[in-house]
């Protein structure tokens, strides 16, 4: 397991390592972890949007009856996801295969502290997240129409979307002893997660527990928060869905600081 240092001097080049480690890893993929999520994103915006237009027409009309087209309320939540799922992807996927491959014992002997050794995965993760979801972003700007640019709420958004996920990340990277236990947290946690987060829907349009259950989704604040970045309005307080990402990150980063520091589903 990690070394178990309290105090000290931060092992910054331990620590970039590892971080460039986890960024190149993804980037060497990235046919499947950059291109893949820009085309099967785009197939998404043009299948669902075009049944979206035609069944329900604009979205968030004013009192003129004008509102959003599907393509620019849909786009943001599809692009605000692909940050989340290709962080929680590159973080999870590269430590199940360490732990198959028997090469993270190697890792965890480096000069590292579990926090230090938590954070080069962590940031590793955030930075392969960012670089796959701009991509989708970029991808879509040529057949979108966003009304407002506000870079604040996209970057707050977009790296604790990918903070939260990254973690997500390690800790089912650490509960999988094989890859059936990633292709259920696949299925059972980020399906749900991504499909029930407002992505193609207004949390008005639900029933009263549809709406509460909504809200206890935290995709749904990260796509929300993301979309008022390029539309200008949002479903929920941006406010209030940024206190809860950070406390959610801050409880996420210390149950996986602890499991780590335990070497948790880490020895042979």
């Amino acid at each position: 397991m990690p070394q178990v240092r309290q105090f000290g001097r931060v092992n910054g080049r331990g620590l970039y390592t590892l971080v460039l480690r986890g960024l190149r890893r993804h980037l060497g993929l990235w046919l499947d972890s950059m291109a893949g999520p820009a085309v099967s994103n785009l197939l998404y915006l043009v299948v669902l949007v075009l049944a979206r237009d035609v069944a329900l027409g604009p979205i968030w009309p004013d009192a003129t009856g004008r509102g959003l087209d599907a393509a620019s309320f849909v786009a943001p939540g599809l692009v605000a996801f692909a940050f989340c799922h290709a962080a929680f992807e590159s973080m999870a996927v590269h430590l199940v295969h360490d732990k198959q491959e028997g090469m993270i014992q190697d890792l965890l002997s480096a000069p590292l502290t579990a926090a230090e050794t938590l954070a080069g995965w962590v940031l590793g993760a955030v930075a392969a997240g960012l670089a796959s979801g701009s991509v989708v972003l970029l991808a879509f700007l040529p057949f979108v129409d966003w009304p407002v640019l506000d870079p604040l709420p996209l970057v707050v958004f977009a790296l604790l979307g990918t903070l939260i996920f990254a973690l997500l990340g390690v800790l089912v990277g650490l509960w999988a002893r094989k890859w059936d236990h990633y292709a259920a947290a696949e299925t059972f946690l980020m399906l749900p997660l991504g499909l029930l987060s407002g992505t193609f829907f207004l949390r008005q349009d639900l029933p009263p527990l549809g709406r509460d259950l909504l809200f206890a989704n935290p995709v749904f604040h990260i796509i929300d928060g993301f979309r008022s970045g390029l539309l200008g309005r949002s479903d929920g307080d941006p406010l209030f869905s940024v206190v809860l990402l950070v406390v959610l990150s801050l409880v996420l980063a210390l149950v996986a600081w602890r499991l780590l520091l335990r070497g948790w589903h880490l020895k042979p």
